[in-house]
């Protein structure tokens, strides 16, 4: 199984910036699509972002100009750049590697909180 571990959440104002980092347990990058899902408390998990094969990116519309997703592959790590923060992005946030239809991994989520 692979193992997804997410660090680098926590309270920022709104305009501030934070990192996100994914670190897997082994290299899967050349094979999986990798992505960021944000939740809050009683909605659905919502897509922030992806990266596949290739470097291509998707971003929620929500997000497009100020997140941006990326992965080292030396390092088996991805990260979300997140730049001017707003309250509404307040939420947890999941890496997640997927490779359908029979590997589907996600980390445990880390709470990123935009307030002032």
């Amino acid at each position: 199984q692979v193992q997804l571990v997410e660090s680098g959440g926590g309270l920022v104002q709104p305009g501030g910036s934070l990192r996100l980092s994914c670190a897997a347990s082994r290299s899967i990058f050349n094979s999986y699509t990798m992505g960021w899902y944000r939740q809050v408390p009683g909605k659905q998990r919502e897509l922030v972002a992806t990266i596949i094969i290739g470097d291509y990116t998707n971003y929620a519309d929500s997000v497009k100009g100020r997140f941006t997703i990326s992965r080292d592959n030396a390092k088996n790590t991805m990260y979300l750049q997140m730049n001017s923060l707003k309250s509404e992005d307040t939420a947890v946030y999941y890496c997640r590697a997927n490779r359908p239809p029979s590997y589907n991994f996600w980390g445990q989520g880390t709470q990123v909180t935009v307030s002032s």
